[in-house]
């Protein structure tokens, strides 16, 4: 795992600045949250498990970049991120999803993460293996003891030993096509490959509570370790087996236990959760009954994960101590203050995010790596066509989703993304057949294609 997290809080903001547009309050928080960890790591062990991580809740309207933020400073600390709704566990009244379930899916993305970066340290080996596993297919007898079977049979496995010396016959056939086998001139033969595969196994779908995702995942990896894995010989070109064998080999070198304890560590120490909707759990009265028994329910689930706690997984017992939360809501109707008091001790740091205007809107047009403009150039580039945008078609479609936000609904700079699909709608439907392989959107051609959208407030509402 790449230190990434050592990078500077100016850094940090720095490379956060080449994705989100303004909120600079929001950005600081996060660069610095994100150090501490840096910081932590540091320290001596005996004060290390005492220093906690500051969550972070982010305040404002939909559409201003809180969920980008949180995303873009998990993909910088290279650390497992998970999104959750927090009103996914209100959906059916007082059951829910089980908060538990949000630690679940975070050391899942953590394995598979790990797994990932174990198949690419294996790669050369996985290489060479198959390689070798290829030669014997193709020469059952050079040097290699031929598998028992039938005569013909040409299902063999890499007994281990050396290759033979390159005084023999068999050595140099084998060489020869060994390089042919690496300059491709063999991809089309057919040979007879034996793979191992999981047996079929019947779907069990466990109805019932909270807990009972975890008890049917549970049930489905006890009944996967009854039915083990058996051979099945498969015909198959070259091509075709040597990414079916590569797989196998992959996964045979690669060491779980290894994968799982570095799972669970990045998890507990670099584990990142982003709660949205967290206002919607808020309390808005301090009535107890109706709805309001849930929410504050939910809050009392959630609390000893955010606080602390250790949730049973099927890699092992994962802690939540030094879990990062980062939380955000609209908080249009309820405040923080309506979250109960243990809950909002634990998010300590407050920051708000503004709503966008027009010079906003402009910039994230043009400035961010993946700016919508650039997207729909690379996506025209595929058919052939050369896209450009002039500075006054910017400004129009920027000034559009300015306005269109006034009059109908708040949603920040997702309006562009419905704004820059209308625009360019008939360009995207006939590019494949257009003979003209240079456009220019200026001005006149975004309003000719907004025009009685935008003036027309009540079908804006429905199309905008």
């Amino acid at each position: 795992m790449n230190d990434t997290a050592a990078l500077t809080p100016k850094e940090i903001l720095s490379e956060l600045d080449k994705y989100i547009v303004g909120q600079a309050d929001a950005k600081r928080s996060v660069a610095i949250a994100l150090r501490n960890r840096w910081r932590r790591r540091q320290v001596e062990e005996t004060l290390r498990d005492e220093i906690l991580p500051k969550n972070i809740i982010m305040i404002g309207p939909t559409g201003v970049g809180k969920t980008e933020i949180a995303r873009r400073l998990a993909s910088l600390a290279q650390s497992p991120f998970i999104k959750v709704e927090a009103s996914k566990f209100t959906e059916v009244g007082y059951v829910g999803r089980d908060v538990e379930s949000i630690v679940r899916d975070l050391i899942e993305l953590a394995i598979n993460m790990v797994k990932e970066e174990e198949r690419q340290r294996v790669e050369g080996i996985a290489q060479a293996h198959v390689e070798e596993r290829l030669l014997d297919l193709l020469l059952p007898t050079g040097g290699q003891q031929p598998a028992s079977g039938p005569e013909g049979d040409k299902s063999f496995t890499l007994t281990g030993g050396g290759l033979p010396t390159p005084q023999t016959p068999e050595a140099s056939t084998r060489e020869r096509f060994r390089e042919m086998l690496r300059d491709g001139r063999l991809d089309e033969r057919e040979v007879e490959v034996s793979l191992k595969e999981a047996p079929p196994m019947p779907m069990i779908e466990v109805m019932g509570g909270s807990n009972m995702e975890e008890l049917q995942s549970n049930f489905q990896d006890v009944m996967g370790k009854m039915f083990s894995r058996r051979d099945k010989n498969r015909r198959m070109k070259i091509a075709e087996a040597r990414d079916a064998l590569h797989k196998e080999e992959s996964e045979r070198l690669i060491d779980m236990e290894r994968v799982k304890k570095e799972a669970r560590r990045r998890t507990e120490e670099s584990g990142i959760v982003f709660l949205d909707e967290i206002d919607k759990i808020a309390s808005r009265s301090s009535g107890g009954h109706g709805p309001d028994v849930s929410r504050e329910g939910v809050q009392r689930d959630l609390l000893p994960i955010v606080e602390g706690s250790t949730v049973s997984t099927k890699y092992g017992m994962v802690k939540t101590d030094h879990i990062l939360f980062i939380a955000s809501g609209a908080f249009h109707v309820a405040k923080p203050s309506d979250l109960i008091p243990e809950l909002q001790g634990r998010f300590p740091i407050r920051v708000e995010l503004h709503s966008l205007g027009k010079d906003e809107f402009v910039r994230i047009l043009t400035e961010p790596k993946n700016a919508l403009t650039r997207q729909y150039v690379a996506l025209m580039a595929t058919e052939g066509i050369e896209l450009s945008y002039t500075d006054d078609a910017i400004l129009e479609m920027a000034d559009t989703a300015v306005r269109v936000n006034e009059s109908t609904e708040e949603i920040g700079a997702r309006r562009l993304h419905t704004i820059m699909e209308r625009v360019l709608e008939d360009l995207s439907f006939d590019a494949s057949e257009r003979t003209e392989k240079t456009v220019v959107i200026d001005a006149g051609y975004v309003r000719d294609r907004l025009k009685d959208i935008a003036e027309n407030q009540n079908l804006s509402r429905y199309i905008l």
